[in-house]
């Protein structure tokens, strides 16, 4: 993608997503928004392949959906700073962007709580499976979610087919078969 640090690796499943960064997206608790990144092309379309850059109070989580059920999580290695190489096809390169209207309500509040999401609906889909990452700020929360092949960004409750696993300090406990402080409905 021609993103300067940008070197993803992608998990399947909570378990996975869980094991690998829970405990990291719990100590996010208690910092503020401070700042996001997402890349745009130059009529202002989001290009949503790309990862979300979220900025808490200095520690940067990038967050990227792929395929159906893959999600890649990353910590402190993207430089929203540098030119996006690679696209001598596309005129002109997409960039990185500060603005999001779903994003920009969240800056400057402190964060409660990391979840992360799977989704399990009642009739199996093609998403049955996927996971999100949830935000929880003071009265309202931002999710970013697997689109079937890329990012989608939403806010607000959640979908009824998502069970909530809370991310905490520790993550040895749980009250279903295994991740954070277990399922809560969504």
């Amino acid at each position: 993608m021609g993103i300067s640090g940008f070197e993803p690796s992608f998990l399947v499943g909570i378990e996975a997503v869980r094991q690998a960064h829970g405990a990291r997206l719990a100590a996010l608790a208690g910092r503020r928004l401070t700042g996001f990144a997402l890349v745009r092309f130059a009529d202002g379309d989001w290009y949503a392949d790309c990862p979300v850059v979220l900025d808490f109070d200095g520690i940067q989580v990038e967050v990227c959906h792929w395929k159906f059920d893959e999600l890649s999580i990353g910590w402190d290695t993207i430089d929203t700073a540098a030119p996006i190489t690679g696209w001598e096809e596309v005129e002109p390169t997409p960039r990185w962007s500060n603005g999001d209207e779903h994003i920009e309500p969240f800056l400057g509040l402190e964060l409660d709580e990391v979840a992360l999401l799977e989704w399990r609906p009642t009739d199996r889909d093609l998403a049955a499976g996927t996971v999100a990452v949830e935000f929880a700020f003071a009265g309202d929360r931002l999710r970013l979610v697997n689109g079937l092949d890329e990012n989608r960004i939403e806010a607000g409750a959640a979908e009824p087919g998502y069970v909530r696993y809370r991310m905490t300090r520790d993550l040895s406990s749980s009250d279903r078969g295994g991740a954070g402080t277990g399922p809560a409905s969504a």
